[in-house]
């Protein structure tokens, strides 16, 4: 393949989050081009569809790689018989079902010479970089997420959520983790996690967890799908030189209260271009720290039986 040729990509999974951030951003980015999709529902106006991704995968040898935007539990599975197809591989967030099994999919990329990409979105927001640049070297004194927001609004009829493996309030909760795990100068571990689960459900709707640093700084987060009107997305951070706020999930950054500057809102521009990086150099990028906070909340947290929830 010359470096100048695009890479024919396919989605699998052709829903909100497809169509709503991977089809416009593979359509922005000259790497790549879309050759195909693979949904038993729907497809994608102009492009081929195939039901199945083993009919895919027979059928169109010359697809070098595949988005993955189905739910988590069955990513595995398809993750797994792309790479032993040889075919590059994106994984949208969560990039699994457990921790292990993402371990297993590098392994098996690395032994196929291939790329695997877990994203995350959130890490690309566009206050993220500046963030990260401006705590680098500083003392981590506090810090403190607030995420919530309106389940029925961002994920209707998406029943997948609430069944093991879907994570429930984590699924949003997980960007806050991606961002924090990506901008803190030192690394943090759970202590406490307290998750509230509905009488009619296997996942929480909400939770909060406790952190400290490798400094000993106390984090806290405050999850909850449970929000009516104005949507929380906030992480601050107080340090020894100022006190750091993101707002609105990573897109505006304040220090002491003033507004820094930062660059446009392109979360998934940002993954495709990071890709486009990945599939140039033969390289992967497979983070599972935010994934490894979630498995500890299930695994330390108390667990709490609240209302049932019904959509």
């Amino acid at each position: 393949m010359k470096a100048t040729e695009p890479v024919s990509i396919a989605i699998a999974g052709v829903g909100k989050i497809a169509r709503d951030q991977h089809i416009p951003s593979i359509g922005r980015n000259p790497s790549f081009t879309l050759a195909a999709t693979v949904s038993r529902n729907t497809h994608v106006d102009g492009v081929e569809n195939f039901a199945t991704l083993d009919t895919f995968l027979e059928e169109r040898p010359d697809v070098a790689a595949i988005a993955l935007c189905v739910p988590p539990q069955v990513r595995f599975t398809m993750a797994r018989q792309a790479l032993m197809a040889g075919r590059h591989v994106l994984l949208e967030k969560p990039p699994g079902a457990s921790v292990a099994e993402v371990h297993t999919l590098k392994a098996l990329a690395e032994e196929k010479g291939l790329s695997l990409f877990a994203t995350w979105h959130s890490r690309f927001a566009p206050a993220v970089g500046p963030a990260k640049a401006w705590l680098a070297g500083k003392t981590v004194r506090r810090a403190t997420i607030v995420w919530k927001e309106d389940v029925r609004r961002w994920h209707p009829g998406q029943a997948w959520i609430w069944e093991p493996g879907g994570a429930g309030v984590f699924d949003p909760g997980i960007n806050a983790l991606s961002i924090l795990t990506e901008i803190t100068p030192q690394p943090v571990h759970l202590t406490a996690a307290e998750l509230e689960f509905p009488q009619n459900r296997h996942t929480p709707i909400a939770a909060r967890l406790a952190f400290i640093d490798a400094a000993g700084a106390p984090v806290t987060a405050d999850f909850d799908w449970r929000q009516t009107g104005p949507q929380s997305w906030d992480i601050t951070v107080e340090t020894d030189a100022g006190v750091l706020a993101l707002s609105e999930g990573g897109a505006k950054m304040a220090i002491d209260g003033v507004a820094a500057d930062h660059g446009p809102e392109a979360e998934y521009d940002g993954i495709y271009a990071r890709f486009a990086e990945l599939l140039a150099t033969g390289a992967s990028d497979v983070d599972v720290s935010p994934l490894v906070h979630v498995a500890d909340a299930f695994m330390l947290g108390k667990r709490i039986v609240t209302d049932p929830f019904f959509e």
